[in-house]
């Protein structure tokens, strides 16, 4: 029988406050969860009713204590740790306390994302992420999303290459990889041992529009519902490999309820063999 490795992203709740969230994923059976130290500024994006009360795992010691009560009590572990990206502006050492604060937590992986073009750049600035992810027994993983920057498969494994496979993977998000080109073929030429993670979403299996991004943040498809071959995708996979559902569907979040939402979204993601 295949180990849980089932998880939920905190998108998919829009950044519900961490230890209820943690609580939510341990009733849904799921193994992981990603995390953030704060919640998503919803504000930024045209959503002036917040959804749940400002948080940050930074500043309040207290709700990082109910936090890891939480991870303790239900066995789910962060399985992500997301808010972390390379710039030329400024060193990734700048990182250094945030990365502790998730050590702290029990974070497994680190997830990083670069939206400039220059690539010598990235792949230095996310060489040294990832030897302080690997410092702190965390492994590390590099996002791709059609913008500028670190934005197909291809530009991700070169910089893969150049930090080298055994210290970085793929964050394979289905709804970038494929709506940027991405094929099983092309996967499986690169070799699917170059992917660390994978956010499971469906979508239309066509090029990116000008409402990709508010999409990918507040209107992607429950798994089986879009275009994507996810099936098929998830049976190509390592079976061990830690598939989480990234699902954030603004309008059903507040029309059925977190919990709900969430317990549709995995069910979907099960039935699909994930």
């Amino acid at each position: 029988m295949t180990a849980n490795r089932l998880g939920m992203e905190m998108l998919t709740v829009l950044s519900m406050p961490p230890a209820d969230y943690v609580r939510l994923a341990g009733k849904l059976g799921c193994a992981s969860i990603s995390m953030g130290l704060s919640g998503l500024p919803l504000e930024r994006y045209g959503i002036t009713d917040a959804l749940y009360p400002a948080w940050s795992l930074r500043d309040d010691p207290a709700l990082r204590r109910e936090t890891l009560a939480a991870l303790r009590d239900t066995g789910v572990r962060i399985g992500l740790a997301e808010g972390f990206g390379a710039t030329a502006a400024e060193d990734v050492s700048r990182f250094a306390g945030d990365l502790d604060l998730f050590a702290e937590l029990g974070a497994q992986r680190l997830n990083a994302i670069c939206l400039e073009d220059d690539m010598a750049m990235a792949t230095d600035q996310l060489a040294r992420l990832a030897e302080m992810a690997a410092a702190r027994g965390m492994a590390f993983t590099i996002e791709f999303f059609p913008c500028e920057g670190i934005n197909s498969f291809e530009r991700t494994l070169s910089v893969i290459d150049g930090i080298g496979r055994d210290r970085a993977k793929v964050l394979l998000d289905t709804m970038h990889f494929f709506r940027t080109g991405g094929t099983l073929e092309k996967l499986q030429a690169a070799g699917t041992d170059v992917v660390g993670y994978v956010q499971l979403a469906d979508a239309p299996n066509t090029p990116p529009d000008a409402d990709y991004f508010r999409d990918a943040m507040f209107a992607r498809l429950v798994p089986g519902a879009g275009e994507l071959p996810l099936r098929e995708l998830i049976a190509a996979l390592p079976a061990d490999l830690p598939i989480s559902v990234e699902v954030p569907r603004l309008d059903d979040l507040r029309a059925e309820g977190p919990r709900a939402y969430a317990e549709r979204v995995i069910a979907a993601a099960r039935e699909l063999g994930a």
